[in-house]
């Protein structure tokens, strides 16, 4: 493992998107073990993301210009649609009490979102391939073992987000200015996030 792809990791998955969001806010509005879950699920999502890789299915979908912008306008409308629930009764920002199925649905929303991340299967397609020779007689272990250190890195990053965001819990709970503010700019960033979704090209 070389430490281009270390830092090269470090740097996409530090860079703050849509799972990160998503974890932050689930921090703020229910704490510590919330936040943790979202990054499990954001972690979660990548390995739809390996399988396709790996079999060769994300490598056709790049080429098929109708199928990235199928998973593209897919991963819009759900971020819009996270951005709209958030405004609509706080999403990942409610602060009642937990329900037990609170849990699961954080982990669909989280595996969903990066799902329809059209970003990861660039990375599993263009950038990845770049640290492993197809001719070495253990490629297929080498991507897998390249992979899973990009989810512990994303597990670990995320988590830190979550946590710290949870650590400041308290004081955005007792400013209600701020609290009431905090649903619209988590909404207003998703549609930002769609946004940009929607210009990207390959």
């Amino acid at each position: 493992m070389s430490v281009a792809f270390l830092l090269t990791t470090l740097v996409v998955v530090a860079t703050p998107g849509a799972g990160a969001l998503f974890t932050i806010g689930a921090g703020l509005g229910r704490g510590r073990r919330a936040s943790l879950v979202a990054a499990v699920g954001c972690t979660i999502g990548i390995v739809p993301h390996l399988v396709a890789a790996a079999t060769g299915l994300a490598a056709l979908m790049h080429a098929s210009a109708l199928a990235f912008q199928g998973l593209k306008y897919a991963g819009v409308a759900y971020l819009l649609f996270l951005a709209w629930t958030t405004l609509r009764d706080k999403g990942a920002l409610g602060v009642d009490a937990v329900e037990p199925s609170s849990a699961w649905r954080t982990i669909r929303q989280a595996v969903l979102l990066n799902l329809l991340n059209p970003k990861l299967t660039i990375f599993f397609v263009a950038f990845l391939p770049q640290f492993v020779h197809p001719d070495e007689p253990n490629a297929l272990w080498h991507m897998l073992g390249l992979s899973a250190v990009f989810m512990l890195v994303t597990l670990v990053v995320f988590a830190g987000y979550g946590v710290f965001a949870a650590a400041m819990r308290t004081r955005v709970l007792a400013r209600p200015r701020v609290l009431a503010w905090l649903p619209r700019s988590f909404a207003g960033s998703y549609v930002l996030l769609a946004g940009r979704l929607a210009v990207t090209d390959r």
